[in-house]
């Protein structure tokens, strides 16, 4: 135990900067757990809207829409939700939202927006249509 003491006084920078990504997985972790928009796998994006009747939103180019998509989702770009552009989902605002993206990484801040919207049910899609697509999971393209 005292070489480890003994380590860690003479790399102080090495334990400083551990500790802070302790610190930050800590810190992501719980502001995962406690945000009110929750991160789907392709099994319950499945489930939602099988039994919840829950709505797609992919916010991908239209090219990229175009190209491959999600069986019945609808295309909503994320630039048309940055400025409010949001009246051909407001008849779905009180069903569940889930925001699709490339790679699950940009949905999360237009789901922040359709919450601040005033859509009641936001969720996103992990890992985004990559995830879809590797998972052998129907697409359609238009």
């Amino acid at each position: 135990m005292e070489a480890f003491f003994t380590f860690l006084a003479n790399n102080a920078v090495l334990t400083g900067v551990w500790l802070v990504l302790f610190g930050l997985i800590i810190f992501t972790s719980i502001k995962i757990k406690l945000s009110p928009i929750k991160q789907l796998s392709t099994q319950e994006l499945t489930f939602s809207v099988n039994k919840e009747n829950a709505v797609v939103v992919d916010i991908r180019s239209e090219n990229d829409f175009r190209k491959q998509h999600i069986i019945d989702s609808l295309n909503c770009t994320s630039e048309k939700i940055n400025k409010g552009e949001l009246a051909s989902l407001e008849k779905y605002k009180d069903r569940p939202i889930i925001v699709v993206c490339a790679q699950g990484i940009s949905a999360s801040k237009a789901a922040n927006q359709l919450a601040k919207a005033g859509f009641s049910q936001v969720n996103l899609l992990k890992g985004g249509m990559n995830a879809w697509v590797s998972a052998g999971l129907p697409t359609v393209k238009k």
